[in-house]
């Protein structure tokens, strides 16, 4: 992705013809042009070329990439030591919300993401050319030095330049070393599918730093293996490691639509069990294309469907249907989570009447593959501690069915799958052991993307729900800087942080566990199902939007998934008691601990799961309890606050 469209000197842009720039615009422009963007690049470069002639110093840009987003910013002026990010409106009279959240998302962008922008002052600045009135150009500076937008008329632009400037009077920028400074975005991953779905490269949406595994590494191995596999007509499956948010789904949903983009013939599809994943994608592509040619809404879903498919549907159709699929790769997001055999055939003989089903998951879906007489590839993207509900296999159903039923297969492994965050159960490390692999480092991802500010937050939380305090405490150390955790006693105020942290359309929301029944007296209803696109999806005006903190997203809402802030609503499901952590179910009138050590699992897991959705920090409200109230009396939950302060967390009530 070129930095920018045209890129000069502000003294030399002076000089030129507002034909020669329209033509330098026009020719990197990889789009149809249509007139109301020539007309707006017209406009944009004559009131520029006016209002910017008092000034020899600076640099200017057009069209400034914005990796992240899969978008372009109109204007980027460097002047002294600012960056000013300038949008226009040209024949605009007003300044909408969607238009002002988008310049300052922004600079934004350029302050966590572009390595030379870090330490800057931005301002974004929002052009109505048609505004009525003299606007008072008030400049606040957050504390990371991002202004908030201001909103202006062009002809105010030399004066608000100017006093910008001269609030700093620190040497200016260099251009060059500005230029050339890495950017390294990390999407969520909506973001991330809508830009790979506009076939943007996964380099230019994702980080790629020395510190992280390239995803463009982990694509090429794959990618590779899918081609000695179709030469050699070999069947292969890979399994695909990485830490909670290091980008598995990013990964695969990358590898899926290189195939489809590049070799259609193969039909790659990217499957996922997760429903409200599927759903939350889905939407943001259907709603994108809409948006971008203009489609009816059927008709994008339906090219998104093809792509991106539930996988028990995938699973329903090779039953009815038992011809050979089209799809010669398949990959599976969380494939861990696969139902065992005893839950397949329960669910399948209950609920779809297939009587004679006894498979696992696993087993059954690699039955379906074999059914090419020639060659296939699935790809399994593998979570570590993610196992959140009853009747999950983990690999050991994968090993069992590839070792007792699908002998000739090859088998690719991240050469960390044998950790015991992936393979920890006896039974499935010995299946292990005695199948041929082949094990490849780039077959995993070990840096956590989506908190970009602290990539060390998954094991500062790992030793929160393993009930190691002077752990996390040490960790958090290393972190609280870049990635602020707050306690609260108090719901409201846990909102009022919420709301007061984010900026531009930064997303924020409310996330409990699905056991978190005693909340209701909080009022939050864990049972009340969220609707998963509107909840993360919808703008801050409707009632069903994450903004509004009334629904609660629960792990099996939330998991693959992210949110900028997020509040999490501890219950007594998991409580300290006596220094370690005891597990209940709420039933009828009481909670009843939990004696299996699956279920207790399973609870963690879902702490675990919601307590990593936040990419930038979040807070974490315990309630009170009430004496009053046997099923929430104050020792439930003092006990659980305490250990989090011991943890290094500290109260926001009393800070």
């Amino acid at each position: 992705m070129q930095i920018a469209y045209y890129d000069e000197p502000i003294k030399a842009f002076l000089k030129v013809s507002e034909d020669a720039i329209f033509g330098e615009l026009a020719k990197r422009h990889v789009f149809a042009l249509e007139y109301q963007q020539r007309d707006a690049w017209l406009g944009q470069i004559r009131l520029l070329k006016s209002v910017l002639s008092s000034f020899k110093l600076g640099h200017i840009f057009f069209e400034f990439a914005i990796p992240r987003m899969g978008k372009r910013a109109d204007i980027v002026l460097l002047v002294g030591d600012v960056v000013f990010v300038l949008e226009f409106k040209v024949g605009a009279g007003s300044f909408d919300r969607s238009a002002i959240e988008q310049v300052h998302d922004y600079a934004l962008d350029l302050k966590n993401f572009h390595k030379a922008s870090h330490d800057l002052p931005i301002v974004p600045v929002l052009l109505a050319t048609e505004a009525e009135g003299t606007r008072q150009l008030d400049v606040t500076f957050a504390p990371d030095r991002v202004a908030k937008p201001i909103l202006a008329r062009i002809e105010q632009l030399p004066d608000l330049i100017a006093h910008c400037v001269s609030l700093t009077g620190s040497p200016e920028i260099d251009i060059k070393s500005w230029k050339e400074a890495g950017y390294q975005p990390t999407p969520t991953i909506v973001e991330a599918a809508q830009a790979l779905f506009q076939n943007h490269a996964v380099e230019e949406i994702a980080r790629s730093d020395a510190s992280a595994l390239n995803l463009s590494q982990t694509t090429d191995r794959i990618s590779q293996i899918i081609d000695h596999s179709k030469a050699q007509k070999r069947k292969s499956i890979c399994f695909v490691t990485g830490v909670p948010g290091a980008g598995k789904t990013l990964a695969g949903l990358n590898i899926a639509t290189k195939r489809a983009q590049e070799h259609s013939e193969e039909h790659a599809v990217f499957l996922s069990g997760n429903g409200p994943l599927v759903t939350v994608l889905r939407e943001a592509l259907a709603r994108d294309e809409v948006a971008r040619n203009g489609t009816t809404k059927s008709t994008a879903l339906r090219k998104v469907s093809s792509f991106i498919q539930n996988i028990h549907h995938f699973r329903d159709e090779a039953l009815r249907n038992r011809a050979v699929p089209d799809e010669k790769v398949a990959v599976f997001d969380e494939a861990q989570r696969a139902w065992t055999r005893d839950q397949a055939a329960r669910f399948m003989q209950a609920k779809r009447g297939h009587e004679g089903f006894d498979m696992s998951e696993p087993e059954f879906l690699v039955h379906v593959m074999d059914r090419h007489v020639d060659w296939c590839v699935v790809v399994c993207l593998i979570g570590g501690g993610q196992e959140i509900n009853t009747g999950e296999a983990g690999l050991g159903a994968w090993f069992s069915a590839l070792k007792h039923h699908f002998p000739n297969w090859d088998v690719y492994i991240s050469d960390r799958l044998k950790d015991g965050d992936y393979v920890s159960d006896e039974a499935s490390t010995q299946l292990l052991a005695e199948m041929p692999v082949h094990p490849y480092r780039e077959l995993h991802l070990s840096v956590s993307m989506r908190s970009f500010r602290a990539e060390t937050l998954s094991s500062f939380i790992g030793h929160v729900v393993d009930n190691r305090p002077e752990a996390a405490r040490e960790m958090y150390h290393h972190i609280h800087d870049r990635y602020p955790i707050w306690l609260t006693r108090d719901l409201d105020r846990a909102r009022h942080w919420l709301r007061s942290k984010a900026r531009g359309s930064e997303r924020y929301g409310l996330v409990a566990s699905s056991g978190a029944r005693r909340l209701r007296a909080e009022g939050l209803h864990i049972k009340a199902k969220v609707d998963a696109a509107s909840w993360f999806l919808n703008d801050r005006r409707d009632v069903r939007s994450s903004f509004y903190l009334e629904e609660v997203g629960t792990e099996f809402d939330v998991q693959g998934l992210e949110l900028d802030w997020v509040g999490v609503c501890w219950d007594a499901d998991l409580r300290q008691k006596s220094g370690k952590w005891g597990y209940y179910n709420f039933r009828g009138t009481v909670w009843q601990r939990l004696q299996q050590k699956e279920r207790q699992l399973y609870l963690k897991n879902a702490y675990r799961v919601i307590l990593t959705r936040a990419r930038q920090g979040m807070i974490l409200f315990v309630p009170k309890g009430h004496e009053a109230d046997h099923t929430r009396p104050p020792c439930f939950y003092d006990e659980t606050y305490d250990f989090l302060k011991s943890c290094g967390l500290k109260d926001l009530d009393v800070a």
